[in-house]
C-alpha cells in the first residue's frame, strides 16, 4: 500500500519505525531548503512488516500538467524496516508505478544514501542506478588512534601546528554564527561557487534551531589574536555525521584551521559514538583538491550513487524535444537541463 505523507507528525512517525535514517531525510530539511514551487512529500510503502519510504521534492513541470520528482541536494534515497536480501520488490514497485502514472509523475531522480544499507534492494527494476564517484568517511568505529593513523604524515603535522596556534568552541551566540556564516559566504566567493551554494542567513538559523537532528558549528579561534578564523557546520543523526559546509579566513589559511575543525569533530563523534563521519567529495563529484584535501583524512572511500527513472518515456521526449535541447548532455532530466534547478 502506497501512503502519500506531508504533514510533520506523520512524516516523523514514520522515522521512528525505519531501521536509520539521515538528515537528509527529515521533514524540516526539506521544508528549508526547497524553492517555492517544491512540495516535500515522503512517498511510504507497507507490505506485512516491510517499510519502504522515499521522500521527495515533487515539482511542476511549467506550463504542462507534469510533475517530476528529486531529492534534496545530499545523500537521501529509500529508508526502510525489515528490508533484506530475502526481500522481493516486485509488489512494491508495481504499486509505485501506479502511484506515479496516477499523479502525471514524468521522472525521478534522487542521490542515495552511502551509509544506508538496503537502498539498492528498494528500487532495483525501476530506471537505472549508476556510481557517480566517491565520497571520504572517517570510520568511527576503530579506535582513536587507529582512525590518526589513516592521515596522511603531513596531514597530522598540520593539525598539530593548528592545535599549538588555535582554540576551538562550539558557536553559541547568534553574533558568533554569523560570523561563522561572513566566513562561508567569503570562502565561497573566494573558489567561485554557484550562486546555489550562497544560502540565505535564515537557512543557517534553520538548520541550528531545527530538533529532528544535531546541528554543531565549531569555531577556530586563533590564540594570539582572538580571531575566528575558520568555521565549520556539522550535522549528526542516527550516528552519521555530515561534514555540511566550512569557511575559513583567507590570511589564516596557513594555519590549518579547518584541517583542526574536521580532527575535532571526528574526536567527538567517536566519543559519541558515531559510526560513519562523510567528508563528501569534490566539487561536482570530481576526484580535484578538495576530494583529495579530504582522503588525507581516509582511505574508505563510499560510492556515491544517482537513481534516475524515466516514467512516461513518449512525454519525456516530447518535452526534451520542445525546448531543443542536446539529447548528449548527461542532465537529468533533460528536459530541465535548461533550467539548472
Amino acid at each position: 500500500m502506497i501512503d502519500i505523507i506531508r504533514s510533520k507528525k506523520k512524516w516523523d512517525a514514520v522515522l521512528k519505525m525505519v531501521d536509520i535514517y539521515d538528515f537528509y531525510h527529515t521533514y524540516d530539511y526539506h521544508h528549508i531548503i526547497k524553492n517555492k514551487l517544491d512540495e516535500p512529500i515522503l512517498v511510504k510503502y507497507t507490505e506485512k512488516d516491510y517499510i519502504i519510504a522515499i521522500p521527495f521534492l515533487m515539482r511542476p513541470i511549467y506550463g504542462t500538467p507534469y510533475y517530476d520528482l528529486t531529492s534534496v541536494y545530499g545523500y537521501s534515497g529509500p529508508i526502510t524496516k525489515n528490508i533484506n536480501t530475502q526481500f522481493d520488490n516486485g509488489d512494491y514497485i508495481k504499486d509505485f508505478k501506479i502511484y506515479l502514472t496516477s499523479q502525471n509523475i514524468i521522472s525521478i531522480f534522487s542521490r542515495l544514501n552511502p551509509f544506508i544499507a538496503n537502498q539498492r534492494l528498494c528500487i532495483q527494476g525501476l530506471g537505472e542506478i549508476t556510481s557517480l564517484s566517491k565520497v571520504v568517511n572517517i570510520d568511527l568505529t576503530l579506535d582513536l588512534e587507529e582512525q590518526l593513523r589513516a592521515y596522511h604524515k603531513r596531514l597530522r603535522t598540520h593539525i598539530n601546528k593548528a592545535r599549538r596556534l588555535c582554540s576551538i568552541k562550539i558557536a553559541e551566540s547568534k553574533e558568533e554564527v554569523k560570523a561563522f556564516i561572513d566566513l562561508y559566504y567569503k570562502t565561497m566567493e573566494r573558489v567561485n561557487a554557484k550562486k546555489y551554494y550562497f544560502f540565505d542567513e535564515k537557512y543557517f538559523f534553520d538548520l541550528l534551531n531545527s530538533k529532528d537532528y544535531n546541528t554543531r558549528i565549531l569555531l577556530a579561534i586563533e590564540n594570539e589574536t582572538n580571531a575566528i578564523v575558520s568555521g565549520a557546520m556539522f550535522i549528526t543523526t542516527n550516528e552519521i555525521v555530515q561534514y555540511h559546509l566550512s569557511g575559513t579566513d583567507e590570511e589564516k589559511l596557513d594555519l590549518y584551521p579547518n584541517k583542526l575543525l574536521i580532527d575535532e569533530m571526528r574526536i567527538i563523534a567517536t566519543q559519541e559514538n558515531c559510526r560513519f563521519f562523510n567528508l563528501g567529495g569534490g566539487v561536482g563529484n570530481q576526484e580535484d583538491s578538495l576530494f583529495h584535501f579530504k582522503s588525507g583524512f581516509s582511505k574508505d572511500f563510499k560510492d556515491f550513487n544517482l537513481w534516475k527513472v524515466i516514467v512516461n518515456q513518449e512525454v519525456y521526449d516530447q518535452l526534451t524535444l520542445e525546448k531543443s535541447i542536446d539529447s548528449q548532455t548527461n542532465y537529468f532530466p533533460l528536459y530541465r537541463s535548461l533550467d539548472l534547478n
